[in-house]
């Protein structure tokens, strides 16, 4: 059996898709099917690669608005100074020249599931045989008052990587010695659920060096928090966690939300009327399934898309496959490691579908890395299976939250982190 830390060296540096479903042994040969692919980030990108190596003869079609896209993993460092923005930028050019993917820099404004065909913003139709979607996240901004997403460049969220990480890191760096910074943490599901702690911890590791006398709270919806345990323990050790002097407060706050907040005067409020001041706000919102999904009535009660899990196929519009974080894969969080291990399992099944070859058996993994300071970090991995009801379960025993606390054990998981990022992006777009 292999050690967590061999487990960690193969996700971290090695092939991201070890565990996704075993290679054809020679690439099939469909009936020259059209396969369309709306989104491009870790989820569309990886499917439309994976596709054109499965099978070249089947005709992939990328829609995609932006020319290039930019890596939310990654964009939590550009906050502790060791990380540029622009290194997290990559284009499809590749996917193009390549995999001979048709990219197309345009927005899907309508998909009619009965005619199988796509309206683009140009008016031009496209018909698919089959469709996948991965439209990331959109945000619900109805529980609060005084923001919402025309005051975001005000009271950033920085969840969708870009010009909002410029935005709130500008704020970060501007504000005075002595300031606040508030972290408003969004209720589950949402995107990355460690990310508002690692955020936390990169900018403390900013502060700590630049402006020491001021102070994070991270104001919480959630009772708990992904690898809690493992923050704590690393913001005790290298900011003072618990003591007068810390870095970092954190609030649970799961019965007492973030109602209001004063976008001028930058204070918030809550359901029981306690008010917070600060220097710099970064207010997560309530998550949910990209416009498209919920326009083309893909979405539940719970606002993201219930799929078949073997082949990410809607359980509400047959032939419109939903992967990455708009799709209920639960318990598989939305990351993008899953993301791109359900593009994969996706591509696979769509492949033999129209092979009309067995659908394989999937096997999910996923990788989730915080840093704690530049190099020191921490990780949670597991390992996904179907069961006979068509489940998704943990398989025991396998991967597993960092075990070690040692100096040199996080230094390992810093490197598997910076690693793992290096890799999916190539995985993924390259």
């Amino acid at each position: 059996m292999l050690s967590r830390r061999q487990f960690l060296n193969i996700t971290g540096s090695a092939s991201i898709g070890l565990l996704t479903p075993s290679c054809h042994k020679q690439p099939l040969k469909s009936s020259s099917a059209h396969i369309v692919i709306i989104g491009g980030g870790f989820g569309g990108a990886t499917a439309a690669k994976t596709i054109k190596k499965l099978d070249p003869t089947i005709q992939v079609t990328l829609i995609e608005p932006n020319s290039h896209y930019i890596s939310c993993p990654g964009s939590n460092w550009v906050f502790a100074d060791f990380k540029k923005i622009h290194s997290l930028v990559f284009n499809y050019s590749t996917l193009s020249r390549l995999y001979h993917v048709n990219v197309i820099h345009q927005v899907a404004n309508h998909i009619d599931p009965k005619k199988q065909s796509i309206t683009l913003n140009n008016q031009q139709e496209i018909h698919y045989d089959r469709l996948i979607i991965s439209p990331g996240i959109d945000f619900q901004w109805n529980n609060i008052s005084g923001h919402n997403a025309s005051t975001s460049h005000l009271i950033p969220h920085a969840w969708k990587a870009g010009q909002q990480t410029i935005l709130l890191n500008n704020q970060i760096k501007n504000m005075r010695n002595g300031g606040t910074v508030i972290i408003c943490a969004p209720p589950n599901p949402f995107r990355c659920p460690p990310g508002p702690y690692e955020r936390a911890s990169m900018i403390a590791h900013y502060l700590k060096r630049h402006k020491p006398r001021s102070k994070i709270l991270i104001l919480d919806h959630k009772s708990q928090f992904s690898k809690q345990t493992l923050f704590i323990a690393g913001w005790k050790k290298y900011y003072g966690y618990g003591t007068s002097n810390s870095l970092i407060e954190w609030h649970s706050m799961p019965d007492n939300p973030i109602i209001n907040i004063d976008v001028k005067k930058k204070i918030l409020e809550s359901d029981f009327g306690d008010k917070f001041t600060a220097d710099v706000i970064n207010y997560i919102p309530p998550q949910k399934a990209g416009n498209i999904a919920f326009s083309t009535g893909l979405c539940d009660d719970t606002g993201w898309c219930p799929v078949t899990h073997q082949t990410s196929e809607s359980t509400i519009h047959p032939k419109i496959h939903v992967i990455g974080d708009a799709s209920t894969h639960s318990p598989l969080p939305k990351s993008a490691f899953a993301a791109n291990a359900e593009a994969k399992t996706c591509a696979f099944s769509i492949v033999n579908i129209l092979n009309n070859q067995p659908l394989l058996e999937p096997t999910w993994i996923n990788t989730c890395y915080s840093l704690l300071t530049e190099d020191q970090g921490i990780s949670v991995a597991m390992v996904y299976k179907l069961n006979s009801k068509g489940k998704i379960y943990k398989v025991e025993g396998a991967g597993g939250i960092s075990k070690k606390t040692d100096k040199q054990s996080l230094s390992y998981e810093a490197t598997y982190a910076k690693q793992w990022l290096k890799n999916i992006t190539l995985d993924s777009f390259f």
